[in-house]
């Protein structure tokens, strides 16, 4: 199951690269439960699709961010994600490169939650150049 998982979240990686909001819905459960870290501008709770749709919105309004999974595992039915999140920043055209740690849930073949863990301060700092 691990595994099957584990090839679920690389097929949501690779939708988001290609910025394909429609493949990555399919992917989420219709009650996926999407959490940011509450100190940055896109985060808080966003339910179903519609937050979703909010989350990346309010992400790609401010970044042109690129999430690199470095490290993908299994724990039971969690799929944690230990990379980098890079891009820009669409204000200054300023880079970034800090540090994640994203947690999948899967439950009957869909993502049912997403944590996303970032270094908070260091795109803070970021965005504030």
């Amino acid at each position: 199951m691990a595994d099957a998982n584990i090839t679920l979240i690389r097929l949501t990686y690779d939708s988001y690269a290609r910025r394909d909001l429609a493949a990555m819905l399919k992917l989420l459960s219709p009650e996926v439960e999407m959490r940011g870290t509450e100190d940055l501008p896109w985060g808080g709770t966003y339910v179903g699709h519609d937050g979703a749709r909010e989350y990346f919105r309010r992400l790609n309004e401010l970044t042109d961010a690129n999430p690199v999974p470095e490290e993908l595992f299994g724990a039971g039915e969690d799929v944690v994600a230990l990379g980098r999140l890079h891009g820009t920043i669409r204000a200054s055209g300023h880079p970034f490169d800090v540090r994640m740690v994203h947690i999948w849930t899967v439950r009957h073949g869909q993502i049912v939650r997403f944590a996303a863990y970032i270094d908070a301060p260091a795109m803070l700092a970021a965005l504030a150049r």
